[in-house]
């Protein structure tokens, strides 16, 4: 009997979006395509959804009007990559998005507990690929919050990129936004 390698499908943002427009897919199925990949998302515990509500009601007490804080919406990264961060925050406001999913936001955030590594290594290589300059992960595990910044280059990384810097906060911390400096947020108002 003859065998064969297993051979997967990589799909492109047009494909995945116009899955979407036909049916194919749900709007609110819990599904991200990543570097090509359709990614299941796992469902949310009661404290990671807490967590994100939390997330939300501290970014926007501390950026104020001209920010959009976008909580599990589509974020433009590239021709292959269409994920849904817990957080995003971008300038504008929500009719600045009618038409189209950002694609530069200032800052992406998960809330992991169970995706912990996941979020790591596998979002952060992506988030890095696209240069994205801040990413934080609300760590439930471990309470604290990790920030990761510098993307550079690391052929070893699941998609070529990786965070030169990553600094971990734990409650008693406060952390700003790169874009947004003296805009300070305790780290214990992120966590459920």
């Amino acid at each position: 009997m003859a065998t064969y390698p297993v051979r997967t499908r990589r799909w492109t943002r047009a494909e995945y979006d116009r899955l979407i427009d036909i049916g194919v897919f749900l709007p609110g199925e819990p599904l991200e395509l990543l570097g090509g990949e359709l990614i299941v998302s796992e469902p949310q515990g009661s404290a990671h959804y807490t967590a994100i509500g939390l997330v939300e009601d501290a970014l926007r007490s501390a950026l104020g009007p001209g920010w959009l804080v976008r909580s599990q919406g589509p974020i433009e990264l590239d021709d292959e990559s269409e994920p849904e961060p817990d957080i995003a925050v971008m300038r504008g406001d929500r009719r600045s998005y009618s038409h189209r999913h950002p694609s530069r936001p200032a800052l992406v955030l998960e809330v992991a507990e169970s995706s912990l590594a996941f979020d790591r290594e596998h979002k952060g290589s992506l988030y890095a690929r696209a240069r994205l300059d801040d990413y934080w992960i609300v760590n439930l595990v471990d309470r604290v919050v990790e920030i990761y910044r510098r993307p550079v280059p690391d052929t070893s990384a699941p998609f070529g990129s990786r965070y030169a810097s990553k600094e971990v906060l734990s409650a008693e911390s406060s952390v700003e936004l790169l874009e947004v400096p003296g805009a300070r947020i305790l780290v214990s108002d992120l966590l459920p």
